[in-house]
């Protein structure tokens, strides 16, 4: 029986430790023993709970009581009233019910509510540095169970029989990919995990390896084990200083109990990892650039076949899943195939993984079963659009994905439904955009970034990408043309069909969606000279309301180019050949005379 008559488990992923979350473990751990409670109540660093928008977060058990926004200051009173005595402090805690004298739990959140956790099924409940939390969550029995009870061929078999699809963006069958690289002559085999995250405003993989790093050393384990593999890679990004230190302590713990190495468990088979941290292109999460980078080449796509399974590191076999794919073999293994394949849709099977972001209430990271809807997700998770704004669109599947408007809300997400809207699942980054929100800026932004990723090896990708963005940014500057839509459309087609590599192939998505579903507001740009989201500087005026301007002079004094004039006390006006749009006038008028157009 455990000693202890409570746990404090304190986020200690990335974005909570970028507010001082070790700060408030360590405030939490001094205050107790102040108290004389550390004999009685342990505190418990894991990785990211998930509700990142409210962090730093904490977790009482087994009251099930969710403190957020915990600052070090606050330790000391939280301390002596709820664990010394016994009080719980609401205001601490996420939308406590001020009138309501019953204690909001964690389970009573809705943003926790409609998750259903597979790949995150130890988010913010074990200690990702402490091997054995792992193993008391059921960690590596699947492992063990596959290397005493079953074959090669029968793992893969349930794999496929799960349909589990591959998580890193094109969704193809985890179970096939595994059979064609058993089947492939050539030793030494490879495994590969790809942990190269590189799409704005993503943290999927991230979070895994800082919060359960385990969970993706057993899923590749249990692969090497189906394929023949001997030696196991984990590509990951260098910029994820923390997902790396726990990988390094979560292999050497493995190694030193004989649960990777030589001869796992004595069951004559061997796994050997290691870590390769990728130099932050985004190119590289392409497999032929990954595999390019891991051999120390520059990191460019080649041509496909040989297919990597064919002839991948080093001219060997070679498999490679992403983090999330492998962070759902274990309890597939240990649950059952039938199990997997009771969630989710006909055809995409189990939950997956979404950072979500933007103009959204409750931002962070979600796992929710496949065919759940986007209105859903925005809503009931997410908490709507703060500010009483109004929903416009989600963008889903990086800057590869596309653009998914307000009225196609109820569009599951599958990878089917998605891939019809023109969008696709890609990793998992979901961003949520208002009606602030200008859609010729949002595909210039994504342009922006794919064609400065794009590695330069295909003329297509690296020309046609330039010339895109080019367009898109004469567009938002009022210079754009008639002939720039068709354009636009024609070079969409040519990069997609004509370029080498993913990043190049579905770099137009982005444009290609807001044509479809937001054309008025390019021909507003172009024909008008108007951004209707009132976002593009150089098509905003800023004018000065005459009947509600009472002179205060704020304006005039903020201007930083003084081309606003006016006597106290009188109307104002502003100089439009002097202006610069910076909008300070507008946000410093206390009567909401400055007007924006």
């Amino acid at each position: 029986m455990d000693k202890f008559r409570m746990h404090l488990l304190v986020c200690t992923g990335t974005g909570c430790v970028s507010n001082g979350a070790f700060e408030i473990k360590n405030a939490l751990e001094m205050e107790l023993k102040k108290h004389h409670l550390e004999s009685e109540v342990q505190v418990i660093g894991t990785g990211c709970n998930g509700f990142c928008e409210r962090g730093p977060v904490m977790l009482v058990q087994p009251d099930g009581v969710f403190y957020q926004r915990l600052t070090v200051d606050q330790i000391p009173y939280l301390v002596e009233e709820h664990f010394l005595k016994g009080r719980p402090v609401k205001h601490m805690m996420y939308s406590p019910a001020e009138k309501d004298e019953k204690v909001p739990l964690m389970r009573d959140i809705g943003f926790f509510k409609d998750q259903i956790l597979v790949a995150l099924r130890n988010r913010g409940m074990i200690d990702p540095e402490i091997i054995e939390d792992y193993i008391a969550h059921d960690g590596y029995m699947a492992l063990e169970n596959v290397l005493t009870q079953m074959k090669p061929e029968e793992v893969i078999a349930e794999i496929k029989k799960a349909q589990l699809r591959g998580r890193g963006g094109a969704g193809f069958p985890t179970g096939i990919k595994w059979e064609l690289c058993r089947r492939a002559t050539g030793s030494p085999k490879y495994i590969i995990c790809n942990g190269d995250e590189g799409d704005p405003g993503a943290f999927m993989d991230r979070s895994i390896l800082e919060a359960d790093p385990h969970s993706v050393l057993e899923g590749m384990a249990i692969g090497a084990y189906a394929i023949g593999a001997k030696f196991g890679i984990l590509y990951v990004r260098d910029e994820y200083p923390l997902a790396i230190k726990r990988l390094e302590n979560a292999i050497k713990q493995a190694n030193d109990i004989g649960l990777l190495g030589d001869d796992v468990l004595g069951s004559g088979f061997s796994f050997h990892i290691r870590v390769v941290r990728g130099g932050g292109a985004f190119v590289c999460g392409e497999e032929t650039a990954l595999m390019a980078s891991i051999m120390g080449r520059d990191g460019r796509p080649r041509f496909r076949p040989p297919f990597p399974a064919q002839k991948g590191v080093w001219g060997k076999p070679t498999n490679i899943n992403n983090v999330e794919t492998w962070a759902n073999v274990p309890p597939i293994m240990l649950r059952g195939a039938d199990w997997f394949a009771s969630l989710g849709t006909e055809k995409s099977k189990g939950t997956k993984i979404f950072s979500l972001v933007g103009t959204i209430s409750n931002s962070g990271l979600v796992e929710v079963p496949m065919g759940i809807s986007i209105e859903k997700i925005v809503f009931d998770i997410g908490g709507g659009i703060p500010g009483g704004r109004k929903f416009k669109a989600v963008q889903i599947g990086g800057p590869s994905g596309g653009c998914i408007p307000a009225e196609l809300k109820d569009t599951i997400i599958d990878y089917e439904s998605l891939t019809r809207t023109g969008a696709i699942m890609g990793s998992g980054g979901l961003v949520v955009m208002d009606d602030s929100t200008c859609m010729v800026d949002v595909a210039r932004y994504f342009l922006e970034f794919t064609q400065s990723e794009s590695c330069g090896k295909c003329t297509f990708c690296r020309i046609g990408t330039k010339r895109m963005l080019e367009i898109l940014t004469r567009i938002c500057e009022g210079e754009g043309r008639p002939e720039d839509i068709k354009l636009l459309e024609d070079l969409s087609v040519q990069i997609r069909e004509s370029s080498l590599c993913g990043l190049g192939q579905t770099a137009p998505n982005p444009v290609l969606t807001t044509l479809k579903y937001f054309k008025s507001e390019y021909e507003a740009h172009i024909f008008n000279k108007k951004c209707p989201a009132h976002v593009c500087l150089k098509l905003l005026t800023y004018t000065i309301n005459e009947e509600g301007c009472i002179g205060c002079t704020r304006c005039a004094r903020e201007c930083p180019t003084k081309a606003i004039t006016g006597q106290a006390k009188k109307p104002h006006i502003i100089n439009q050949e002097l202006c610069i749009k910076c909008g300070q006038c507008f946000n410093v008028c206390p009567v909401n005379a400055v007007m924006k157009e």
